[in-house]
């Protein structure tokens, strides 16, 4: 119950003490003072970690703690003040900016902790002033703009304690996405890009080298978990996935750090992203040489890809090879004597100054017990002389970030104060205003490098892609291997040159870190059940379908006149089937159609020859001559469904053979008409042939193709035939077809061909056992029977036919008919003016007919 009663009795000791003061203004606390300071009309202010921890104390709550004890001196923050430092020094002896004005600064340790960040902040704007006032706190603030802080998480808290008071903080090292909400952080702006472009640019890089499959550690705090999360969502757009996203912080118990040895292991994926800074990965590296966490490629960010403190420790070659991204090499003439001259440190804080002395050298001023066998400081020791890690210079973009932070509030005084030969007053501006000017500030430094800040107080994102390899000298270099410019367009602004990069364990061949192998072209992806979409079957494309490309996420269906080829990477001109005079079918049917044409011929001519003998005056030889013709004409439209359809040959086709074959049965017709009507007229009293004379049957004739002339009309007056791609029988062809147009045309002329055969069946068939000449009803019925089975079984074939051959089918139904009729009417009578011209007289004409 003590810690409780003592609590109590604070409290109401401030509200006494508050109740004794009334509105009286009075320092709350301990004082707050500055490292390294110096006056001027205008005061700048600094926070930098210039220590990296700090002792924890016990608050028991009983008594006042004591301030916080910084520890871990950090030599390089020293040169990010003589950057500052510098600037306002070059500033002051320049005749053309801010003419008139001194700038002067105050230097604060923060000690990375956000407590005393915060502290730090408010001691700059309010002073350190312990006179007790009656006035209200009401007055100005004492800096005009803060330079700082280096560590995202401190600028955070720092940022939002001065937000409301508009005075600008312009970090040189804080890339916190987060630090760009202007709501939140409305007087925030930095000299650094934000790590939306850093995690936006790692993606696009590690896509660049085919890396799909990654793992990651971050930094548990504000940068890492922030920074993490926009590059985790610029990977998924990228088609990149993290296979794990450890967290790691320095004050991990060693039960954590052997989880994240395990995870690292137990994965398949040979890529880790870091995004941690130099001070992680230094407690790491040890830890994964022991445990064997070797061969992996690392990704790194600014923070710690070009670190050369975190080279040096990296005896086991862990992050050999590794790639990165870091602000690009710049220099600012003159600071690199500055900062090795520490003249300036001594002036401006003796205290801070002899820290830094005696850890840079190694020695000390005075000899403590604890310390004897430390070398005694002369004061005299140099820096040139010396190879350390303060003599080197790689931090120098960042030390041009302070440069140019200090550089953009001088132009925006010199522009608010109306400076031009002089400046007609030395007093801080309104912070509000000042604020805003800020904000649109544009201009060059002396290396002709642009500064200016976006809506969001961010600058122009440019990266160098950074490789660490190893010399022959066992030293590492940091070598630049590309550049990514965020002002370029999206396709150019990662620019790499390969050939130059050493992989991890010193190879030259990029590391492969997928989950699935690349789909090659004729496949696509299938993403495996319950996993990330970087994890995918390859699927073949389907028959009709293609994929030209790698990793094709879906195949593209053939347009209608093509289909994929077998490997299915590109689509193909269908083939193209049409019954041709070329192939065999086409040549077999032309020859049989040629052929059934020249025998037709020839018993024409036969029939022409011996038009006088009484087989062919007794057989109606008008007819006979017609009927040949006719068939002649059937022969040869046959040849009209071969070759290649077009729109006569489509048209002609269908009429021609429809209008010749009735033309044809017609004339069978009227022989067999002929037959019934003379067995009519041998009858007594019968003068039945006056009225079937050669008139009436030529009429007859006539009047029977006249029919179909006006049905094949009509067809081709409505909806003729014409040329078709037949894009269904066969997918991967293209059969070439005539399409009917008007199916009730063509079954009509079917139909009436087919009515007329009947008919003239029916007749033959009744006329078979007349006492007719040579009996020729019955070879005419033996030729309709033929003619009748050919077209009805026509029907079926010609609708299950595929392709081409349909219109076989129906070359060969054409041209069976023909032979049947003329094989069957007209071979006997050959046989006999041939080969039995003794039967061909009128005696052996007329025994016959008494016989009958």
């Amino acid at each position: 119950m003590e810690p409780v009663f003592a609590l109590l009795h604070v409290i109401m000791a401030i509200i006494n003490f508050s109740s004794a003061n009334g509105t009286g203004c009075t320092l709350q606390g301990d004082s707050t003072y500055p490292q390294l300071s110096k006056d001027g009309d205008i005061m700048v202010g600094g926070m930098f970690a210039f220590h990296s921890s700090w002792e924890i104390t016990d608050s028991s709550y009983v008594v006042k703690p004591p301030p916080l004890k910084c520890t871990s001196l950090d030599v390089r923050t020293l040169q990010y003040s003589q950057a500052l430092m510098f600037a306002i020094e070059e500033i002051n002896n320049s005749s053309s900016l801010l003419p008139g004005v001194s700038l002067g600064y105050k230097i604060y340790d923060t000690c990375g902790s956000k407590a005393i960040g915060v502290q730090v902040a408010m001691a700059i704007v309010n002073g350190n002033d312990k006179l007790v006032s009656d006035e209200p706190c009401t007055k100005p603030a004492q800096v005009q703009a803060i330079i700082g802080e280096t560590f995202s998480s401190v600028s955070m808290a720092v940022a939002m304690s001065i937000g409301p008071f508009s005075i600008p903080l312009i970090s040189h090292g804080a890339t916190c996405e987060c630090l760009s909400d202007k709501k939140k952080y409305p007087s925030f702006l930095r000299t650094i890009p934000s790590d939306y472009h850093l995690s936006r640019a790692l993606a696009e890089m590690v896509r660049h080298f085919g890396w799909t499959w990654v793992g990651a550690i971050r930094r548990d705090d504000d940068y890492g978990n922030s920074g993490m999360a926009a590059f985790t969502e610029a990977a998924e757009q990228l088609g990149i996935c993290l296979e794990y996203s450890l967290p790691f912080i320095n004050t991990y118990s060693q039960g954590k750090i052997l989880g994240i040895i395990e995870q690292i292991k137990s994965s398949t994926s040979r890529v880790i992203v870091g995004f941690v800074d130099a001070g992680d990965l230094e407690i790491l590296l040890d830890v994964f040489f022991k445990h064997n966490v070797v061969g992996y490629q690392w990704v790194g960010t600014e923070a710690w890809i070009a670190d050369p403190g975190l080279a040096k420790v990296d005896n086991h070659n862990i992050l050999q090879g590794s790639i990165g991204l870091a602000i690009p090499k710049t220099n600012v003439n003159g600071l690199k004597e500055f900062i090795l001259d520490l003249n300036q440190v001594k002036t401006s804080g003796s205290t801070i100054f002899t820290k830094y002395w005696e850890a840079i050298f190694n020695c000390k001023y005075r000899v403590q017990n604890d310390a004897e066998h430390s070398a005694i400081c002369t004061g005299q020791e140099k820096l040139f002389e010396m190879n350390s890690i303060f003599t080197d210079m790689s931090l120098m973009p960042y030390f041009n970030n302070v440069y140019k932070g200090v550089y953009a509030i001088a132009h925006t005084l010199h522009d608010l104060l109306g400076c031009k030969d002089t400046c007609p007053t030395n007093k801080q501006s309104d912070p509000l205003i000042f604020l805003e000017k800020l904000k649109i500030v544009n201009f060059k430094t002396k290396e002709d490098e642009e500064v200016c800040f976006d809506k969001n107080g961010d600058p122009v994102a440019r990266y160098e892609v950074i490789n660490r390899q190893r010399s022959t000298e066992e030293h590492h270099e940091f070598v630049a291997v590309g550049l990514y410019d965020y002002t370029f367009p999206v396709q150019r602004r990662l620019t790499i040159n390969v050939s130059s990069i050493v992989w991890a364990q010193n190879t030259n061949k990029v590391p492969i870190s997928v989950c699935s192998e690349n789909c090659p072209p004729g496949t696509r992806k299938a993403v495996q059940k319950g996993k990330p979409v970087c994890c995918f079957d390859c699927i073949t494309c389907a028959e009709g379908e293609f994929s030209n490309v790698t990793d094709s996420i879906k195949c593209e269906q053939c347009y209608q006149d093509f289909w994929s080829n077998p490997e299915r990477d590109e689509c193909i001109q269908k083939e193209i089937e049409y019954l041709s005079y070329a192939e065999t079918t086409g040549i077999l049917l032309t020859v049989f159609s040629v052929i059934g044409a020249f025998i037709t011929l020839v018993i024409l001519s036969i029939f022409f020859k011996y038009k006088n003998t009484p087989i062919v005056k007794a057989h109606n030889s008008e007819l006979s001559f017609l009927l040949l013709f006719s068939l002649t004409l059937c022969f040869l439209c046959s040849l009209t469904f071969i070759g290649r359809p077009s729109e006569w040959s489509c048209m002609l086709r269908h009429t021609a053979f429809g209008i010749t074959f009735v033309l044809c049965i017609s004339c069978v017709l009227g022989k067999t008409i002929v037959v019934l009507m003379a067995f009519r007229a041998t009858l007594p009293g019968s003068n039945v042939m006056k009225w079937f004379g050669p008139p009436q049957q030529r009429l007859t004739v006539l009047a029977f193709t006249f029919i179909q002339v006006i049905i094949c009309a009509f067809w081709l007056t409505t909806s003729p035939p014409f040329p078709f791609k037949n894009l269904k029988v066969y997918k991967e062809k293209i059969i070439l077809e005539c399409h009917l147009g008007s199916s009730i045309g063509f079954w009509a002329v079917l139909g009436y061909i087919g009515l007329l055969a009947s008919l003239c069946y029916i007749l033959a068939f009744l006329a078979r056992k007349l006492p007719d000449n040579f009996n020729e009803a019955k070879f005419i019925t033996f030729s309709m029977l033929i003619f009748c089975a050919v077209w009805i079984t026509f029907i079926p074939a010609y609708v299950s036919s595929p392709g081409k051959f349909t219109v076989a089918v129906e070359i060969f139904a054409i041209l069976a008919s023909s032979f049947g009729l003329l094989f069957c009417i007209f071979l006997p009578k050959c046989y006999i003016i041939i080969l039995k011209p003794e039967k061909n007289n009128k005696k052996q004409f007329m025994g016959q007919m008494s016989n009958k």
